[in-house]
């Protein structure tokens, strides 16, 4: 494994120019790659689907969901009691039901975890776009090979470990946190 500087770009000439620049400035072409990076939840790790097999801070949604039930089946019950003449004896069954059913989602989603990273230089996940990496043949041309992709507009410049060969980074995963070296110039989301 070698260390690896990547940037993300919006476009494809700006970093096809700096693939160019990369060997220019004497980083060798089999060590540099560029691949487009799919947006988050679409990167076919699951047959059926996205990224990840449980969604994070999703793990209490369940006790969350109960909470609500009890409150909503209460309301539910006593609004269907009441309109009892009108709906029948079923009327504060259904209640309860619908009741406890509307009252299962803000509990559910009240004990969601939304909580991002501590770190302000790791993005939880890769924003898409066009990727441009390169293997440093030596760490010293840390520097070098972040501004040139600094200078072509790259944006979220990263440090990662892995092997680049004949232009293909082999071990790249796409749903690895980002170990940022520049912060990020825009904050919006791909």
């Amino acid at each position: 494994m070698s260390t690896i500087i990547a940037g993300r770009f919006e476009q494809q000439t700006p970093a096809h120019d700096a693939v160019s620049e990369l060997v220019n400035a004497g980083f060798h072409s089999d060590q540099v790659s560029t691949f487009y990076v799919n947006p988050a939840g679409r990167h076919g790790t699951y047959p059926i689907g996205g990224d990840v097999n449980d969604s994070k801070g999703s793990e209490d949604t369940g006790k969350g969901m109960s909470s609500g039930m009890a409150p909503g089946a209460l309301v539910g019950a006593v609004v269907g009691a009441v309109a009892t003449p009108l709906t029948g004896p079923l009327g504060a069954v259904t209640g309860a039901l619908v009741g406890a059913h509307v009252g299962s989602l803000p509990g559910s989603l009240s004990s969601t975890n939304h909580e991002g990273s501590e770190d302000p230089n790791v993005l939880p996940h890769r924003r898409s776009g066009v990727m441009v990496a390169v293997t440093l043949p030596q760490v010293d041309w840390q520097g070098k090979a972040v501004e040139i992709l600094k200078s072509l507009g790259a944006d979220d410049i990263e440090c990662a470990e892995g092997t680049i060969a004949n232009g293909d980074w082999q071990d790249f995963d796409a749903i690895s946190p980002v170990r940022l070296l520049v912060p990020p110039r825009s904050t919006s989301q791909n």
